[in-house]
Formats: C-alpha cells, sequence, structure tokens
C-alpha cells in the first residue's frame, strides 16, 4: 500500500479550508509530489486574482506552484511534468514568454490543453508533478 502524506500550504491551504473546497494542494507518495490545479492565486491569502491578463495570470499561476513547492521542501527546478490548461488555445505565445522565464533549463514535459471557461474570472490553470 502506498504512503501518502498531504503539505500544508500556508495561505492557499487556508484559504481552500476557509472556502470549504475538499483538496489539498500538496500530496507526496511514492516519492513525489503532485500539485493540484492551481489557478492564479494570491500565494498569501489563496485567493483568486481576477481582471489580470493572460500574461500576468500565468505568472500568478506560476508564483502560487513556486509557493507551494517551497512549502514541501521542493523548488520549480525539480518540476518534472506540468499541465496547463488554457480557455484560449491562442494565447500559447503569451503563456510561453512567462513560462520561459520560471523553467531556463532542463524544462519539464508539458502538455498544453484547451479547455471550458470555469466562469470564475481567470483563464489558466496548472498543475504540475515533481521531485520532493
Amino acid at each position: 500500500m502506498t504512503q501518502k502524506q498531504t503539505h500544508h500550504v500556508p495561505g492557499i491551504s487556508d484559504g481552500l479550508k476557509k472556502a470549504d473546497v475538499p483538496l489539498s494542494v500538496v500530496v507526496q507518495a511514492n516519492g513525489m509530489l503532485y500539485l493540484s490545479g492551481m489557478p492564479p492565486l494570491d500565494p498569501s491569502s489563496g485567493k483568486i486574482l481576477t481582471g489580470l491578463d493572460i500574461s500576468e495570470q500565468t505568472r500568478a499561476c506560476l508564483e502560487a506552484i513556486r509557493h507551494a513547492l517551497t512549502s514541501a521542501g521542493s523548488s520549480m527546478d525539480k518540476v518534472v511534468s506540468i499541465r496547463v490548461y488554457c480557455t484560449d488555445p491562442a494565447q500559447f505565445g503569451k503563456v510561453n514568454e512567462v513560462y520561459r522565464q520560471y523553467f531556463t533549463d532542463a524544462h519539464p514535459a508539458r502538455t498544453f490543453i484547451p479547455v471550458c471557461s470555469w466562469g470564475m474570472g481567470f483563464d489558466i490553470e496548472l498543475e504540475c508533478v515533481a521531485l520532493p
């Protein structure tokens, strides 16, 4: 049986608990970290940021991921794979401009998936798997 451990992510975990959202931000199992999808969040409060363009949203998602990884004892350079869910595939280039600033060498495996709108004021969400 696989043992799993959840990691508390200050601000984000607290915001989810307040909103009664039934998920763990980071789960560690089989020597890997699995991060739930991160929309553009304020890492200190866990609140969704709205009214941002796609570049700002992408940056906010990646900052939330960085915060979650750091809270779990990991870092961006240990990301193995990442999935990008975006409501507009035409934004691919703008997403890549920001993404390149966070993953400069040894890029993680990645999938870019067009999705319908969440109806919550954001257009992108990222999830990843990383080494601890």
